[in-house]
């Protein structure tokens, strides 16, 4: 009797061109968020969900930015896309009168060490107190860190 031993296609065909035997993680962006959104906590409360703004890799000049360069960036980044709102984020009406200061969607600026630094599979993310939001900005690229 002879015995056989079945190996799957991706193992006997490491090292070749074909897919990679583990997939490298999606980096999340705000163009894929909705791809991300099962692993996306749901902010309680008064928080807001924020994921931080990360410089392209390439420069419009066509510099390469190494990546221990992009991830000191990502971690010292003070500009971030608000994902979600907790159910009474800017509830307050005492302490804000005329509304809300951001909502999803915008691109905000927040202290350099406020909120909760916490990472998922695809990048890092922080969650804020909805009085941690300094400022609404258009560009995120237009502010250095």
């Amino acid at each position: 009797m002879q015995m056989t031993k079945t190996v799957p296609d991706r193992v006997a065909n490491f090292g070749s061109d074909s897919e990679p035997l583990i997939q490298p993680t999606q980096e999340i962006t705000p163009e894929n968020l909705d791809s991300h959104a099962d692993k996306l906590p749901k902010p309680t409360g008064y928080r807001v969900l924020i994921l931080p703004f990360t410089l392209p890799e390439v420069t419009k000049g066509g510099i390469h930015i190494a990546k221990a360069t992009l991830d000191k960036e990502r971690i010292a980044t003070v500009v971030g896309y608000v994902v979600a709102m907790g159910p009474d984020a800017y509830g307050d009406l005492n302490k804000f009168p005329e509304g809300p200061w951001c909502k999803e969607g915008d691109w905000v600026i927040f202290g350099r060490y406020a909120g909760a630094r916490f990472q998922i599979e695809g990048g890092d993310m922080r969650l804020l107190n909805d009085d941690e939001i300094l400022a609404t900005i258009e560009d995120p690229e237009a502010i250095l860190s």
